[in-house]
């Protein structure tokens, strides 16, 4: 069974990296790919939107400086703008990108999808991981 596509909708619980069911990473700001709160993905999530990060203001300067400003809010959008210390799912690769750079924001394990250890590794996040409940 794939294990990309479960949205609570009778498939199989998502699983995280740690191997055990994927539990939520926010409500607010609400996030995931498809705004429920959790990293679930599936094949219309083209940027895999599954780290769940606990976000800080060095990582939301490197994201801006990339071109992705997440600290602005766009209210037509319903997105209210992230500050130190939120909790939202990033995309795989710009958590990479940042990691590189020296600017990774910490990591939630309990809520980042197993998916991210196509193009991360576990080593890399473990070494990042926050000590906070994903609530």
């Amino acid at each position: 069974m794939d294990m990309l596509n479960n949205r609570g909708d009778g498939m199989l619980k998502a699983k995280n990296v740690l191997g055990e069911d994927l539990q939520p990473c926010c409500k607010f700001p609400m996030t995931g790919f498809y705004r429920d709160g959790s990293c679930n993905t599936g094949p219309e999530d083209v940027g895999r939107h599954v780290v769940c990060i606990k976000v800080t203001e060095a990582f939301l300067k490197f994201s801006k400086e990339a071109g992705n400003d997440l600290s602005t809010p766009y209210l037509d959008h319903d997105f209210p703008g992230l500050i130190d210390g939120d909790q939202w799912c990033l995309c795989a690769l710009r958590w990479q990108e940042a990691f590189e750079a020296g600017a990774a924001p910490l990591v939630v394990l309990a809520s980042t999808h197993v998916s991210a250890l196509e193009v991360l590794k576990l080593e890399d996040l473990k070494t990042h991981a926050a000590s906070v409940d994903p609530f």
